[in-house]
């Protein structure tokens, strides 16, 4: 990409989209095209189409999506299918007609089945049932893959998905109840810090295994596929192959540890030394998502910041959070 190239970031404010504005900023990308929620609504289709036809962007980067935890997927199952297949439906249709160069479209791991083979491989997509707590929010996501390669078959598009793990880092969202894992797990320990508290409850058994990204680690490859040379990126693009694989790059770390002793490391991060009691009654969800990001790792792209280092950065960003709240 050249460093003057129009870049619109859908879903800049949030955990994703400000790492993705931080890293294009550091590398001296300085076109960056933004709209708040309130300035541009990606639900309404004509309202997108005005956009895209104004602005006329070269790049876009699809990280707006309506996301949260388990208890906002069982919440919210209508608003996660809704809102996110028409989200993803305009952004994409718009980049085709506007004659966007290269898309990318990132989701999120749980698009792929509850039990699948470990670690997870792109062609285990579609290979069997997935996860009835976050099953709206993942067909949603799979529908956008499945847009992607259909334009990119149809149209000769250059738009590629890419499926993130467990993202945390700066600008997350630390809402008591819609909240991920890990923000959701400092609010509590730092909560409790505060409050004295001689132990804390969290969900579930503390049994299953996640595998975690710092955010600035998921910018920083998202910029490296969007620059990689036509020879390279073109295969990823599943036009013109055979082999059944649609354009789709998982983006992990490469390792995973239970979910207790991710409670562990925060308690020592955030400094809450006491009793931490798992409440079995709760879903666990998947017991275990590990994805396998070798294929992007053989295109030169590798992990950077330690869990340890990212929870640090992480837990800075939320005391900032605390003071302006």
């Amino acid at each position: 990409m050249n460093k003057n190239a129009k870049i619109y970031i859908a879903g800049h404010r949030g955990l994703v989209g400000s790492a993705l504005i931080r890293q294009l900023q550091t590398q001296g990308y300085s076109n960056i095209v933004t709209r708040t929620h309130a300035e541009l609504d990606l639900t309404n289709q004509t309202l997108v189409a005005e956009f895209f036809a104004t602005e006329q962007p070269e790049y876009v980067i699809l990280a707006a999506a309506k996301v949260g935890g388990i208890h906002a997927n069982n919440t919210y199952p209508a608003e996660f299918i809704q809102e996110n297949l028409a989200i993803q439906s305009n952004v994409i249709h718009q980049s085709y007609v506007a004659g966007v160069k290269r898309l990318l479209f990132l989701g999120s791991s749980c698009i792929y089945p509850r039990d699948c083979p470990q670690p997870i491989k792109e062609e285990y997509l579609l290979t069997g049932p997935l996860e009835p707590t976050n099953r709206p929010y993942a067909l949603a996501k799979i529908a956008g893959i499945e847009m992607c390669w259909s334009y990119n078959r149809q149209y000769g598009t250059q738009f590629l998905a890419m499926m993130p793990t467990n993202l945390y880092g700066p600008g997350d969202n630390y809402h008591p109840e819609n909240s991920h894992v890990i923000p959701a797990m400092i609010r509590k320990l730092h909560t409790a810090k505060v409050n004295q508290q001689s132990s804390v409850t969290l969900w579930g058994t503390g049994t299953p295994k996640r595998e975690f990204l710092y955010s600035d680690d998921m910018a920083q490859a998202c910029v490296f596929i969007l620059n990689l040379p036509d020879e390279i990126y073109k295969p990823l693009l599943g036009a013109d192959r055979n082999d059944g694989l649609p354009p789709l790059l998982n983006l992990g770390s490469g390792s995973d540890l239970t979910i207790a002793e991710l409670a562990q490391l925060v308690g020592k991060v955030v400094g809450f030394d006491d009793n931490i009691i798992f409440d079995t009654t709760k879903p666990d969800g998947t017991m275990k998502k590990l994805m396998d990001s070798s294929r992007l790792n053989q295109l030169g792209w590798h992990v950077t910041t330690s869990l340890r280092d990212g929870l640090q950065s992480a837990y800075q960003d939320f005391k900032k959070y605390e003071v302006l709240k």
